[in-house]
């Protein structure tokens, strides 16, 4: 796969999605030869936005946003998924279009002629080889040849997460990753099972978490405050799980102390899969919230992110059919 200096990414497709095993359901797809995993998507990737975001966390937004590059389909498929409409929408019919690793690596540098602070990939791990293959060219590396763009990407590359990854496919992207945005969805087994159908995601979340952390070291920043490399770890308060959240910020904080910030998220808005859950049908309470946010303080954390206001807004969750940085055919 390498030759003088010179990385062939044919052989890296073959392994990886010829039966394909790049997230933990190991679905074993051909997606080289048309068939489409568990997370419905073929061998390109899929991209269906790509815009400057104001929503992520100030060391990742800034001033002038993140570039956020959604991409479609998911591997978890959780049932009340805020992103729906390009994770798992009715009849398949995914927004966006599928993009070669020339156009994907462009897309990334149009964001970066746009200001963007960072590159932010959201949900990118099921297409792990394309987007490693459109990074190296977006940074004028030699992939198959020789580099097409002029002006090489030079802002961080954020990896935005929902926890549920395979250190396989983390250590593959690596190299090309500074800061990872991950998600810790669940302490219990069943919670996970439940509502993600994903019984061992703790497990797996701890084990990726772990990768993460020794891939992008302890925490750096630059003069602006903004996240050079690092982790940032999310938890989303799910309506009635005050416990089990609580139960996640204990872990993150006593198994990584200061080497990861912890950001506590009360944006959880009900979808209308599940409206009639007498749980996840409701928005989190102002007093559930802040009983996981004064946990968090009472033992201690204090690199870490909470919201304030009225945060289950339509702000968070972008339309990904119509308007700017949707990508068309």
């Amino acid at each position: 796969m390498v030759s003088n200096g010179v990385i062939d990414f044919s052989g890296l497709y073959d392994r990886y999605l010829h039966q394909c095993a790049l997230c933990p359901r190991k679905c074993r797809a051909d997606r080289i030869n048309g068939e489409t995993g568990l997370c419905r998507m073929g061998m390109q990737a899929r991209v269906a936005r790509a815009s400057l975001h104001l929503w992520e966390e100030p060391c990742i937004s800034g001033d002038t946003g993140s570039g956020t590059v959604f991409f479609a389909g998911c591997p978890l498929g959780c049932i009340y998924c805020q992103n729906a409409q390009i994770a798992f929408p009715e009849n398949d019919c995914f927004p966006g279009t599928e993009v070669d690793p020339e156009r994907l690596a462009g897309i990334f540098l149009e964001l970066q002629g746009k200001g963007a602070a960072n590159i932010n990939l959201v949900t990118a791990g099921h297409f792990a080889v394309p987007v490693l293959e459109a990074l190296m060219l977006a940074k004028g590396k030699q992939v198959s040849g020789t580099a097409r763009f002029r002006r090489p990407l030079q802002i961080p590359v954020v990896f935005n997460t929902s926890g549920y990854e395979l250190p396989s496919t983390l250590r593959l992207l690596g190299p090309e990753i500074d800061v990872y945005l991950t998600d810790f969805r669940y302490w219990e087994t069943e919670t996970a099972k439940r509502y993600s159908h994903a019984e061992q995601y703790p497990q797996i979340a701890k084990d990726a978490l772990k990768t993460m952390t020794e891939l992008a070291g302890p925490p750096v920043f630059d003069e602006k405050g903004m996240m050079r490399r690092g982790v940032i770890v999310r938890v989303l308060l799910l309506p009635g799980h005050v416990k089990e959240a609580c139960r996640i910020v204990e872990y993150l904080f006593n198994t990584y102390g200061d080497s990861v910030y912890i950001s506590l998220l009360s944006q959880y808005t009900p979808m209308p899969a599940v409206l009639s859950d007498p749980l996840l049908g409701r928005c989190v309470t102002a007093r559930e919230y802040k009983r996981l946010v004064n946990y968090a303080v009472s033992i201690g954390v204090t690199n870490g992110f909470w919201q304030d206001g009225k945060t289950a807004e339509e702000s968070f969750i972008p339309d990904f059919g119509s308007g700017e940085g949707v990508i068309k055919t």
